[in-house]
Parts: structure tokens; C-alpha cells; sequence
């Protein structure tokens, strides 16, 4: 079975156990934790939301099930759609639609080239990590719909600025 219809059939069974156990999915992707303080940002507050919303989900008989998932490569990103870093998606939903990025230091300084990454829109105000706040609605409204989110059904290309990269990646390993 190939990835694509490995991850469908994961959303296929997610949705059952959903269903049947009232769990509550959440992916957290990322191009770095060593340097990049977007993704170290937004790895603290998420953890500190799932340690709030736990304790309410949990009265309500939800159980939450963590992925993190380190986009290392363009086989991940593509097998995951993914967009921009970090990400975090509950039922498959990105929790931020807005797509915006700007420059990020850190993954510049770690791949030698220019990058940008995500930008958290919250409230109608810009963030470089998401605030916790941001985190708990998006985890609370999940459970108040129970239902599981496919990802996007268009034909998913890597963008332009992972492209660049990786592309700036394997220029460094080259030089190794």
C-alpha cells in the first residue's frame, strides 16, 4: 500500500474511532526543533493547550491523539500536504487558513538560503508562533463538531518556499 492510500485509510479508521471513542486528532509538523524558534515557540504552546483543553475534553469523554511529524524531506511534505512550518491540524483541519508567511532567521541560518514561515492569524492579529488561546479554540471547536476533516482534495505541489528549502539542504550535504 503506498503512502497516499496508507494515510487515507489512516483517516478512514480515524473517522471510526472518532466516532466510536470520541477522539480528538491532532498533527504537529515542523521543518525544525534544534534552532528554529517558531517551531520551539509553537511546540510550547501547543503542549500547554493540550495540558489545559485535556482536562476539559477528558470530562466530556474525548481522548486526544498526538502526531508529531518532522517534515525532514520532500517525500514527508508531500505525503503530508504540507504548506508551511510549523502547522498543527486537528481532525486533519489546519488550524490557521490564513497561509501567512514571512522571513524566519532560524531555517534561513539552517538550510543557507532565504525562508519564510508560517505567521499565525488570530483575533486579526499576527503572531510568528500560534497563542494558546488560538490552539484551545481550534481543539474545543473540533469536538463540538465531531468530525474528522480530510485534507485538502486539490492536487497538492510543494511550494515554492519549501522548494527552496531543501533544494538549500541537499547544497549543504553536497558540500559534506
Amino acid at each position: 500500500m503506498d503512502n497516499k492510500n496508507q494515510d487515507v485509510q489512516w483517516f478512514t479508521n480515524a473517522q471510526e474511532t472518532l466516532e466510536q471513542k470520541k477522539k480528538i486528532m491532532i498533527d504537529f509538523l515542523y521543518l525544525d526543533l534544534s534552532i528554529c524558534q517558531r517551531c520551539q515557540g509553537t511546540e510550547t504552546n501547543m503542549d500547554a493547550a493540550l495540558e489545559d483543553v485535556a482536562k476539559i475534553l477528558d470530562t466530556q469523554g474525548y481522548e486526544i491523539e498526538m502526531k508529531r511529524i518532522h517534515v525532514s524531506s520532500r517525500e514527508i511534505a508531500t505525503r503530508y500536504e504540507f504548506v508551511s512550518s510549523p502547522t498543527i491540524r486537528v481532525n486533519g483541519q489546519d488550524i490557521d487558513l490564513s497561509q501567512k508567511e514571512s522571513l524566519c532567521q532560524d531555517c534561513g541560518d539552517l538550510c543557507g538560503d532565504t525562508v519564510d514561515c508560517r505567521v499565525w492569524v488570530y483575533k486579526d492579529e499576527e503572531f510568528t508562533t500560534p497563542p494558546k488561546e488560538m490552539i484551545i479554540d481550534a481543539i474545543l471547536k473540533a469536538a463540538e463538531s465531531k468530525l474528522l476533516q480530510f485534507p485538502m482534495g486539490a492536487v497538492y505541489e510543494l511550494p515554492q518556499n519549501l522548494k527552496v528549502y531543501f533544494d538549500s539542504l541537499d547544497r549543504q550535504q553536497d558540500k559534506l
